[in-house]
């Protein structure tokens, strides 16, 4: 079912001039000029004019050759692996964590580290975590679980307590997980987020922010959700919290209840939300998502935004929602 669907979704891209594959970066915060955005105008130019991240471009680069931990390399300036509890800790502030092969979690207490180029394959709770950081990227790696059943891992990347300050995840391959990247703020861009694991009880989540007011963009991301629950990005509070100041701009999204929880649930009050040119794929329902394309979305909020958010196979407008639908 699953191959099928990544069959389907490259027809569709390729009838509609699309590809998957652009550029290996995606812009930085703030959100980018209309000329920096692939815009459907130049989709016919060929060479990913309008693509989407997938596994050819993002993950560890083809020929990267990577040291095993332990086996081959057991620490370096900055981090450890400790044999007490099978983690990579990182505690050295501007550490670099690169052309690794890590079958454990890479908990990470320092600031400005860098995870690149490292394949971080593991089950349990987390793959990458951040704790009371700021300044981390994760970029270019393979984050999974196990398998897509029992070993599948529960946080793919995860700010802890959501108080981590100004992380890039960046151009990654992420797969086999429950929640595929829970932050609060920074940039998530140029990802691939697909295959989730699930285990009766689960709530699946492509990219999780825990509301807030924290300005967070989640950019260029390819998002595929093969499940009836629960979504490819929620913003969503789990309290009635003001939820401010996200944007969920150019993306190609399919799958979950919702591919977009827009961040009115639990009655809370949403403001400078911006829901733009966003590609929903119909791979796995006709409606994008099992009940529909977004719910949670207020549009009557101050400086929420919804635009530019299309049907990728017929590129007809998917229409602002009169209200926070819900399920």
């Amino acid at each position: 079912m699953r191959q099928l669907a990544v069959v389907l979704l490259l027809c569709l891209l390729a009838a509609s001039g699309c590809t998957l594959g652009p550029s290996r970066h995606a812009p930085p915060v703030p959100r980018p000029t209309p000329s920096m955005a692939p815009s459907p105008a130049r989709c016919g130019a060929g060479a990913g004019g309008c693509g989407y991240p997938d596994a050819t471009n993002t993950g560890v680069p083809a020929g990267t050759k990577l040291r095993t931990v332990p086996g081959q390399v057991s620490s370096g300036p900055g981090w450890s692996y400790s044999a007490h509890d099978h983690a990579v800790h990182v505690t050295g502030n501007g550490a670099v964590l690169s052309g690794l092969n890590i079958p454990y979690v890479v908990s990470i207490t320092a600031s400005h580290v860098t995870i690149k180029d490292d394949k971080i394959v593991t089950g349990g709770a987390y793959a990458v975590e951040f704790r009371h950081t700021s300044g981390v990227t994760v970029e270019d790696d393979t984050v999974s679980g196990l398998n897509t059943g029992s070993g599948r891992v529960d946080s793919a990347v995860a700010d802890l307590y959501g108080n981590s300050t100004g992380m890039v995840i960046e151009d990654n391959n992420i797969s086999m997980f429950r929640c595929g990247v829970q932050v609060s703020s920074g940039l998530v861009a140029g990802n691939y987020i697909h295959d989730p694991g699930y285990i009766p009880g689960d709530h699946t989540n492509g990219i999780i922010a825990k509301g807030g007011a924290k300005p967070l963009m989640i950019y260029h991301n390819t998002i595929l959700i093969d499940l009836s629950q629960t979504d490819a990005v929620t913003i969503d509070d789990l309290s009635s919290s003001p939820v401010a100041n996200k944007t969920i701009e150019d993306n190609l999204l399919a799958g979950g209840g919702y591919p977009i929880y827009g961040g009115a649930a639990f009655g809370a009050v949403t403001s400078n939300i911006r829901v733009e040119d966003n590609r929903f794929a119909q791979v796995y329902y006709r409606r994008g998502g099992q009940f529909g394309p977004v719910a949670y979305f207020d549009p009557r909020g101050k400086g929420n935004i919804w635009s530019g958010n299309t049907w990728l196979a017929s590129g007809r407008t998917v229409m602002v929602p009169d209200r926070p639908a819900r399920p």
